[in-house]
């Protein structure tokens, strides 16, 4: 009980607060027209610095150094940004939907003609005993009804010491597809060395001795070139060249391998070669397609674990390869309308014993025989095919993947 001295303590009673009136309809409807202002114009920054990015990647892809066009380069960038599966299967698509033409002949009713071996001649660099001209056997038509000179060897390019270091041949790659032509070039293992030459976007990196182009004090040995092979996220094997391992190299790949001295073979990599001080380069792509003798793409050529899954090695596209004969001769096949099996063939009748298929596509496959680029004149380069799309110039002007150049010893 309080008295009635004691005052009582009321505690002080809070006002009771109004609630906020409801935003009307149109104040809510003003609420989300600048919400929705912000989120548009915070998209559309985004959008734009897309757009900004997108143009400067295109745009340095299309500018970059190298001699590809520009229609090789967008795709490349597709490749190098996530969609090697999307230009893999529309490829594949247009190659299985648009197969090369059965039956028939060639445009003019005849094959192709090596060009002769040119008055300039190049001089061994190295005291050798030189033996008498080598002649590789021909090569047995495979089209049912052979026309004039197939599979029939003809000397071309410089001569060494007066003989010719390679010798060219044209052929149809199957019964079926007769309105096709296949080259075939054979390099005399005496007479010439190898070097494998490092593009500007594969491998890249470097500093190189040997980068994207053939130095001109190198060009007056300088013989042939061709193209190398898959680009390497793709190619399930390694590279290695000039001490640096660009690629950890792969056991049982199929390999080319550049001695130190120049010379060359093809072959499984840990059971023909493996590293030692000798090796100067070695590519790697894939499985051998010939071996021992034998056609090992004869049978499911769609096994992508063996022949990659790039166009299939089934479809008939553009392809190339390389291979060695019994005498350490190196063998260059590419042409139009080629699957694993009929490369390997083609490959196997020229004399390989052992081979691999190297790049495709009608934008990779090249191969050059040289004149010139000494007093007899500039140096100028000759398509084993007419039909091969790289211009002559690529591997003395700055190539954008590596390539083998071939010299006089």
């Amino acid at each position: 009980m309080l008295t009635d001295t004691e005052t009582r303590s009321v505690p002080e009673q809070q006002p009771i607060a109004e609630p906020e009136p409801r935003p009307s309809r149109r104040e809510r409807r003003q609420r989300r027209t600048r919400r929705n202002r912000i989120v548009r114009r915070t998209i559309g920054v985004m959008f734009a610095l897309a757009l900004v990015w997108l143009a400067w990647s295109i745009g340095t892809a299309i500018t970059a150094a190298g001699n590809d066009p520009t229609g090789v380069r967008l795709v490349e960038w597709v490749r190098d940004h996530g969609g090697n599966g999307f230009v893999d299967g529309f490829e594949n698509w247009w190659y299985t939907n648009n197969p090369p033409p059965k039956g028939g002949v060639p445009k003019g009713g005849k094959l192709p003609s090596a060009k002769a071996p040119t008055v300039a001649r190049v001089q061994s660099s190295t005291t050798v005993t030189v033996p008498p001209q080598l002649v590789p056997a021909n090569i047995p038509p495979i089209a049912a009804v052979p026309l004039p000179n197939e599979g029939v060897w003809a000397p071309t390019g410089k001569l060494i010491g007066g003989r010719a270091a390679i010798f060219q041949t044209f052929l149809r790659p199957d019964p079926v597809h007769t309105s096709l032509v296949t080259g075939v070039a054979w390099m005399d293992a005496t007479l010439l060395r190898a070097a494998l030459y490092n593009g500007i976007q594969l491998p890249g990196g470097g500093p190189w001795q040997r980068g994207a182009a053939i130095a001109p004090e190198d060009q007056r040995s300088l013989v042939a070139g061709f193209n190398s092979a898959f680009k390497l996220d793709v190619s399930r094997g390694g590279y290695y060249t000039e001490g640096q391992t660009v690629r950890p190299l792969v056991g049982g790949r199929a390999s080319l391998v550049i001695n130190a001295d120049g010379s060359a073979t093809v072959g499984m990599w840990g059971r023909d070669a493996v590293m030692s001080p000798a090796i100067a380069s070695v590519r790697q792509n894939l499985d051998l397609l010939v071996d021992n003798g034998q056609n090992l793409a004869a049978g499911d050529v769609n096994d992508t674990s063996r022949w990659g899954a790039t166009l299939g090695g089934g479809v008939y596209v553009w392809r190339s390869g390389l291979g060695v004969d019994a005498h350490g001769n190196l063998i260059y096949v590419g042409g139009p309308g080629l699957n694993v099996t009929t490369l390997a063939n083609v490959l196997l009748k020229a004399g390989a014993v052992r081979a691999m298929e190297l790049d495709i596509n009608t934008s990779w496959v090249s191969y050059f025989t040289y004149i010139g680029g000494d007093a007899t004149g500039p140096i100028t380069g000759v398509k084993l095919l007419a039909n091969m799309e790289r211009p002559p110039g690529s591997y003395l002007s700055g190539n954008s993947r590596d390539f083998v150049a071939m010299f006089a010893r």
